[in-house]
C-alpha cells in the first residue's frame, strides 16, 4: 500500500490548513494528484506526480507547520537579536 504515504501527507495538510476538503486522487501507474473539494466542484491543484514528488509537493503546499518553541528558546532568540544591535 504505497498510497499510505500520500494519504498521510494530505492528512498533515488538512491539519495545517484547517481545510478538511483536500483529497489525494490515485491514478494507474502510481501517480497522484491533489484536489480541493470545497465549493462543490473538484478543483485540481497539482498535476499527476509520482509518490515521492507528490508527498514533497503536498508538504510544501499551504501554510507551514507551526514551529514549537519553549520559553527558553524564545528568550535565547531575543537575546541574540539584542546582541546584534
Amino acid at each position: 500500500m504505497r498510497s499510505t504515504k500520500a494519504i498521510y501527507a494530505v492528512e498533515r495538510l488538512k491539519a495545517r490548513s484547517g481545510n478538511a476538503q483536500y483529497a489525494a486522487v490515485s491514478l494507474s501507474g502510481g501517480l497522484f494528484y491533489l484536489v480541493d473539494k470545497s465549493g462543490g466542484a473538484d478543483k485540481k491543484i497539482s498535476e499527476p506526480l509520482p509518490l515521492a514528488e507528490f508527498v514533497a509537493f503536498v508538504d510544501a503546499f499551504g501554510p507551514p507547520k507551526p514551529r514549537r518553541a519553549s520559553k527558553l528558546d524564545i528568550a535565547f532568540e531575543e537575546q541574540i537579536k539584542n546582541s546584534k544591535r
